[in-house]
């Protein structure tokens, strides 16, 4: 038997290069656990099909216009939109319906930890660090800072790192202060301001 043939080949390609780029471009959005790659496999295999249920209606016009004989340059965009293009396509539509109040209500919302929700917004913050031995201090989430997703650890850079006083009030940055990594482990809270 010789699996390096062009009709594996082509089966390995048709069934599932479009589900693993399904996953990859949905992971860019919405932070996943690493899986197997027995698990992946069976996860593309069942997005490509779902790419195909849903343009299976292309490829019954391409057939019955005779698109490959008549036009086979037509034709060869078609795949490549059906292989490449499509699942692309389908994953941000995925992503942008699961934000839908509509299916919120419905089905789990498509980030698993409010880390990743807060910090993938990517908006700007005043934030007061809570550790686990008791103390706390300010700083500035914004444009530099950063914050890990998963599956990494979960770890926060502030860009800038602020005095504060017991009343949560910030009075001034730490002078020479170049910001701050902390931890998760450490954290016991982060409390967020605009």
């Amino acid at each position: 038997m010789d699996i390096w043939g062009l009709d594996k080949l082509v089966i390995f390609i048709a069934f599932v290069i479009p589900g693993f780029i399904s996953i990859k471009v949905y992971a860019l959005f919405v932070p996943t656990d690493r899986k197997e790659i027995g698990k992946y496999l069976i996860d593309a295999v069942a997005y490509s099909c779902i790419n195909y249920a849903l343009v299976f209606w292309m490829l019954i016009l391409a057939k019955q216009n005779k698109l490959y004989e008549n036009h086979p340059f037509w034709f060869f965009l078609l795949v490549l939109a059906i292989l490449f293009i499509f699942p692309i396509i389908w994953a941000m539509l995925f992503f942008e319906l699961r934000k839908l109040k509509f299916f919120t209500k419905k089905i789990p919302h498509p980030t698993l930890k409010p880390w990743d929700f807060v910090f993938s917004k990517r908006e700007s913050y005043w934030v007061i660090v809570y550790l686990n031995d008791g103390t706390k201090f300010g700083g500035m989430y914004d444009t530099e800072s950063f914050a890990s997703s998963s599956p990494a650890d979960e770890q926060i850079y502030l860009q800038q790192v602020w005095e504060i006083d017991e009343k949560r009030k910030f009075l001034k940055p730490i002078e020479r202060s170049r910001g701050i990594i902390v931890s998760k482990k450490d954290i016991k809270a982060i409390e967020f301001f605009r």
